[in-house]
């Protein structure tokens, strides 16, 4: 008879279980705990400061629990980073560098979509003694837009080319159908830190010279974007551009600008209320949370210095201190109407004119449960090739939320962090410190497993 071999049964250990911490329970850690969900040997933890969002966010999720934290209790803090492999800070900026103070101290990982400050650019050393990873910046913008850029960037030079200028526009949109508004932007969060951004100071490198654009200058500075016909956008310069020149390595390029998107319109009507005094942030009696009902038309003259408060009259004075004229001024005005502004509407009192203002965008201008919201970005590179002849190379990003679903914005946040804390878990990022997603060993696994989740920009020659 015929001999049987006999059978080996192979029983495999199943993996032993790694332990993620999640700092945070907003829209963009949805996407980011789904994705690290995929393999089996994850458990997670979210943490928040709230119970209840934590729980929200855990609900119905496997090897997911939720906890209470305040990251600033160091006592609460130690013990669960001390007992988990890595942490992901999705909390406020500010705070990261204390959750970093915790992992290098019980040497852990860390990871977080958020730009390097000083305060956590401090602990490189503590972090490389430690052996850890502190991988930040890998959301989108930034993330996704160093990932790209640094790979053309990389190609170009490897080439023997210069790249001569870059620039790089990102905007979180509406997507075109749900941009029916006179501001043709709808918020996922709080407008407040929207409008303060454009308090701040851009600084870029243009034709060989630094150019600084004070905030007053900031939006009048806005100029027309050509990414695609069937986009009218604007663009303008997001802070400081200027260490980009080293980060990127490109110090023969004579243009360096980073911006922001946002659709026509939008600059000059927010500049309409700055102009207007809107984003003040002195505390004003009137608008005292426990003082009496007051109507917009009533805070508007008082912000605008008049005793007239008919609609005729506060338009005129609006049209002034803005200087506006023709279908702009008719265009404003509108708007300044359909938010109520000249209306006996009682305001939400909320102290600050600012904030005062942000709670009536909050009413009247977030996402409705169809709307779905778009991730527009284009780096454009102007090249010198090594034989000399010129180039021009575009990588653009389009992507939109899922009505009902995930955002573009969370997806695009959310994802790429979840693709970069699990290389970092697979062990499959070999430096440690403090660092950003800059260099080819790290940028390029992260761009292969981004374009299977289907995230990807395009490259084109022109």
């Amino acid at each position: 008879f015929t001999r049987v071999p006999p059978i080996i049964l192979i029983i495999m250990a199943p993996p032993s279980d790694v332990k993620i911490l999640l700092c945070g329970s907003g829209f963009v850690a949805g996407p980011c705990l789904d994705y690290l969900l995929r393999r089996p040997e994850n458990t997670v933890t979210v943490a928040s400061r709230r119970l209840e969002n934590a729980q929200k966010l855990a609900e119905g999720k496997v090897r997911t629990k939720a906890v209470q934290l305040d990251v600033g209790v160091e006592a609460d803090l130690d013990a669960l980073v001390s007992t988990h492999d890595l942490v992901i800070s999705l909390i406020p900026y500010t705070q990261h560098a204390t959750i970093i103070k915790s992992a290098v101290k019980y040497k852990k990982h860390f990871v977080s979509t958020s730009y390097i400050n000083p305060q956590m650019a401090a602990f490189d050393e503590a972090a490389a003694a430690a052996g850890i990873v502190v991988l930040n910046e890998i959301g989108v913008d930034p993330g996704i837009d160093h990932l790209y850029a640094m790979k053309t960037i990389d190609e170009v030079h490897a080439a023997g080319g210069k790249v001569k200028e870059f620039t790089s526009f990102c905007g979180g949109l509406p997507a075109p159908e749900a941009s029916n508004n006179p501001l043709g932007y709808k918020f996922s969060w709080s407008p407040r830190g929207v409008l303060l951004a454009v308090r701040n100071v851009a600084k870029f490198k243009e034709g060989g010279k630094v150019v600084e654009i004070a905030p007053e200058g900031l939006l009048k500075s806005a100029r027309r974007m050509h990414i695609y016909p069937a986009f009218a956008v604007y663009g303008y310069g997001n802070r400081d551009s200027t260490p980009y020149e080293q980060r990127y390595g490109i110090p023969e390029a004579d243009t360096i600008l980073r911006g922001t998107l946002r659709y026509e319109g939008n600059p000059s009507f927010v500049q309409a209320l700055v102009d207007c005094g809107f984003l003040s942030l002195d505390e004003q009696p009137h608008l005292a949370a426990g003082g009496p009902a007051v109507a917009w038309r009533d805070v508007l003259a008082t912000l605008l210095g008049v005793k007239g408060t008919d609609e005729a009259t506060l338009s005129e004075v609006v049209a002034t201190k803005a200087g506006l004229a023709g279908d702009e001024k008719g265009r404003i005005l509108k708007g300044f109407k359909w938010l109520g502004l000249f209306s006996d509407t009682p305001v939400e009192r909320r102290g600050t004119y600012l904030d005062t203002l942000c709670a009536t965008l909050e009413q009247k201008m977030m996402y409705g449960p169809e709307e779905r919201d778009m991730i527009l970005m284009q780096h454009k590179f102007e090249v010198e090739r090594k034989e000399g002849t010129h180039q021009t190379i575009t990588s653009t990003m389009i992507e939109y939320g899922t009505p009902g679903g995930d955002t573009a914005m969370a997806r695009t946040v959310g994802v790429p962090c979840g693709i970069a804390t699990q290389l970092v878990l697979d062990g499959k990022i070999g430096r440690r410190g403090v660092f950003a997603p800059l260099t080819k060993d790290i940028y390029e696994p992260i761009i292969e497993l981004l374009e299977k989740e289907g995230l990807s920009c395009k490259e084109e020659i022109l």
